[in-house]
């Protein structure tokens, strides 16, 4: 996951909290937010490709 995508995410969260977005803000932070998953639903995806599961005997 980049650092720049987490740092730029939660400096908008932060800034959401304290002072609110502007609207091309709120854009940019859907749109990071989307990535973000993407991003996560992919490693999961190919954890789970990797995972094996052995029978009980």
């Amino acid at each position: 996951m980049d650092e720049e995508l987490t740092q730029r995410i939660n400096e908008l969260a932060r800034k959401k909290k304290t002072e609110g977005l502007t609207s091309e803000e709120q854009a940019e932070q859907t749109r990071l937010y989307r990535i973000y998953i993407d991003e996560l639903k992919e490693q999961l995806k190919c954890a789970l490709d990797q995972a094996s599961i052995e029978p009980k005997q």
